[in-house]
């Protein structure tokens, strides 16, 4: 029982050492380059001249009269304007070096990941100490400065006076500064990397201690304002001593993850590595702990500055955590990793409710993750103002919705035509299934009752109905077929017209599908000219067009032309007489149920007529002698003999 409980810790310490690195890149991208927030005006009077912008200070320039004045502060302001320039420049690559770098230590191995961690506390360490021997010495010298004090504090403490000491304080100053460093030279002694030879170590206690050694002793002041910066020499000459002597295993290192990263691709393939690495470094858990974190900073800044306030509301509150949770890149994937953590559990209970076991819950998850993030960058969350992120949010959760709406349906619908074909006499189960389909269809209704009350008529409120709508048609397609189905099992003789039924029925609804694709493909055609454009928005356009309309037109006319194929052979086909099949007083030997009626192929096998036709949608062979169930004779046959699959 111990062992997976350390497992469990060991889980939760590695996703909470890779979360820091994500606060890093997300830090950097909140990073202003500094680019200008207004177009730069040039406005011209009688007298003057005026330039505004909005680089980081409005900038008015009012010359005297004369082309002169007027060239040299265009030509100052040109110069200023290069040097903004280079700041940004090198602002950009800083950041572009700290997000490698941030992501880079977020993939590395939890053994070398810990090494770094470790190395970092060793520098933390190091400026924790000097910032507090600074403190430190500070105030001794704000003690031994005053007029009326001639004597040190080593005199003051030889003689047993601690009573000036410890009312002004510095005594307890010194004895905590005094605790602090011995902790904290202790534990650099035990974490640097460094050889560990005794001198060393001990040389590392005492450039600790000695700020805090010499704060008693009657030093010139100029000694002591220095004491903390020659104290942090030694500690950092090791870490830099660290850093070359093991640079060359750090570039070893790096190679040998390129190499083994190529090596998996050329062995396995891309998708291969990156789902390998995606469940090694548990990016989902990592992703939810780095907004987590995220959002419970903004609620402990939010309760600490407004609460209290008459205007202070837990409404506003989470509006702005919404705004704020979607800020950056890395929030917006924090952001999905949730919802799909969400969604998966939706996926979850609707099996539980149709006591089903069906693995489709566990992609709700992934594609629900998938698309929330395809919409975030469409409609470019990151770039908006904080209303417009909020509306445009808020848009994207509905569309979400409907989505999922979608993958429930996926989840109920094969369970219908099992129950229905398998005649399950279990009524409990026909009713989970028909109450999912009762939600399936009245939430869609009450949504878009809502919505086309509260909203006029846009884009993104004709994307929600289509969506809604097409889900309604979907469940109706499906419990059609199912009751159709249901008929089909408590009749006592074969149902030939049932192939029939359901072909006309399901053709229906993809012919409804098909034409929602169209109207989607011309709203987001209008979106992308006339509202937000964008290469994320127009690929996502000709994904749509490609898969949703132009290979389901292709797949249904593959379908359509078999069918129609295997109509036409199986019309040529002699028909079985009522004293044939009574002197036979055998079954389908496809579907095994007495025949009624039925087609005799040319190698003298009677089959029913709906179950042949499905047989040469696989093949032209009859099943039980394999011999050419139909036979062209003429050029006209052969033509439309070409079109069936062999």
């Amino acid at each position: 029982m111990e062992f997976p409980l350390w497992n469990k810790f060991f889980i939760f310490a590695d996703i909470i050492m890779r979360v820091p690195p994500l606060f890093i890149i997300d830090g950097l991208f909140r990073i202003s380059l500094g680019l200008p927030d207004e177009t730069i005006v040039l406005s011209s009077t009688d007298n003057d001249f005026k330039i505004t912008s909005a680089l980081n200070t409005s900038m008015e320039f009012v010359p005297l009269i004369g082309p002169e004045s007027f060239l040299l502060e265009y030509f100052n302001f040109e110069q200023q304007g290069y040097q903004m320039f280079i700041v940004i420049m090198l602002k950009f690559i800083v950041c572009c070096i700290g997000c490698i770098a941030a992501l880079c230590t977020f993939m590395l191995w939890t053994k070398h990941l810990i090494i770094v961690y470790l190395y970092m506390i060793s520098i933390g360490v190091i400026f924790i100490s000097y910032w507090s021997n600074v403190s430190t010495i500070e105030a001794v010298i704000a003690y031994v400065s005053k007029p009326e004090y001639t004597n040190s504090i080593l005199d003051d403490i030889l003689h047993l006076n601690l009573t000036s000491i410890i009312k002004e304080g510095t005594g307890s100053l010194l004895f905590q500064n005094y605790i602090l460093q011995c902790l904290l030279a202790s534990i650099f002694c035990y974490i640097h990397f460094a050889p560990r030879y005794l001198i060393l170590q001990k040389l590392l206690v005492m450039s600790f201690m000695t700020p805090s050694l010499l704060a008693i002793h009657p030093l010139p002041i100029s000694i002591l304002y220095n004491a903390p910066v020659f104290a942090t020499l030694l500690p950092l000459a090791v870490c830099k001593f660290i850093i070359w002597y093991n640079g060359v295993l750090i570039l070893k290192t790096i190679y040998m993850g390129y190499a083994h990263a190529r090596n998996f691709i050329s062995n396995y393939g891309l998708s291969a590595l990156v789902e390998t690495e995606w469940f090694r470094l548990n990016v989902p858990c990592v992703l939810r702990t780095f907004w987590l974190l995220r959002i419970g900073e903004e609620v402990v800044q939010i309760l600490g500055n407004h609460y209290g306030d008459e205007d202070f509301s837990y409404y506003d509150m989470l509006r702005t955590l919404l705004v704020n949770g979607c800020e950056t890149l890395t929030a917006v994937l924090g952001m999905t990793s949730i919802i799909s953590l969400i969604c998966h559990y939706i996926g979850c209970f609707f099996q539980w409710v149709l006591l089903t076991e069906d693995g489709d819950e566990k992609s709700i998850g992934t594609i629900s993750a998938i698309l929330f993030y395809i919409l975030a960058l469409q409609t470019g969350l990151t770039s908006l103002d904080r209303e417009n992120r909020l509306v445009k949010l808020c848009r994207n959760f509905c569309l979400l919705f409907t989505a999922v709406l979608h993958f429930v349906h996926n989840i109920v619908n094969p369970l219908l035509m099992s129950l229905s074909a398998s005649h399950n006499p279990a009524l409990h189960r026909h009713l989970r299934a028909l109450a999912v389909c009762a939600f399936l269809i009245f939430f869609p209704v009450s949504l878009l009752v809502f919505l086309w009350s509260q909203f006029s008529v846009s884009t993104w409120l004709l994307a929600v109905s289509v969506f809604s709508v097409e889900v309604i048609v979907k469940v109706m397609v499906s419990l059609a077929i199912y009751v159709l189905f249901l008929i089909d099992a408590y009749r006592t003789a074969f149902w030939e017209e049932l192939d029939d039924c359901v072909y006309i029925i399901r053709s229906f609804g993809n012919i409804i599908e098909f034409a929602f694709g169209v109207i989607l493909l011309f709203n987001g055609f209008w979106i992308l000219i006339f509202e937000a454009g964008g290469a994320i928005r127009a690929i996502m356009m000709c994904i749509h067009a490609y898969f949703n309309i132009w290979c389901e037109v292709k797949a249904g006319w593959l379908v359509f032309m078999k069918r129609r194929t295997a109509v036409n052979k199986i019309n040529s086909l002699a028909e079985a007489k009522f004293e044939q099949l009574r002197s036979l007083n055998d079954v389908c030997a496809i579907c095994y149920q007495e025949m009624q009626a039925a087609k005799i192929t040319r190698c003298n096998h009677y089959f029913h007529g709906v179950c042949l036709r499905k047989w040469l949608y696989v093949q032209d062979r009859c099943p039980l002698c394999h011999d050419v169930v139909y036979k062209p004779q003429n050029k006209e046959d052969c033509s439309t003999d070409s079109l069936s699959p062999e």
